[in-house]
């Protein structure tokens, strides 16, 4: 399984760059910061776990990168409420971080059903 074909890394990536660009003119560099930095675990995670053995890794590196799609998801959350993110925008990030989040629950759950290493 490469990770480069997994849709949940693809959406995920498309996201965080987004996000960097977005960001991009935000003075407060400590909000672009951690927001840019969360939005980049995703799939980097995704990335790091599918690229390791044995499964268990894999699934640890899913697990971080659901946790990674929930604090990022955290952080829109705010950055709508102080006027960082406009409301349209945002609630599309937020849907999208949701469905990023099932897909790697599916991920994970899928992983964790493998008896064998590939």
């Amino acid at each position: 399984m490469r990770f480069e074909d997994l849709e949940v890394w693809k959406r995920s990536a498309r996201l965080s760059v987004e996000l960097y660009k977005a960001m991009s003119g935000l003075r407060d560099f400590g909000f672009r910061d951690q927001i840019t930095r969360s939005g980049l675990s995703v799939p980097s995670n995704i990335a790091e776990g599918l690229e390791r053995r044995p499964n268990k890794d894999r699934q640890r590196y899913i697990d971080i990168a659901l946790g990674s799609c929930g604090e990022l998801r955290t952080q829109i959350y705010i950055g709508i409420e102080i006027g960082y993110i406009q409301r349209q925008e945002g609630a599309s990030w937020i849907a999208e971080t949701r469905e990023i989040s099932a897909m790697l629950v599916g991920l994970r759950n899928n992983l964790a059903k493998l008896k064998t290493e590939n």
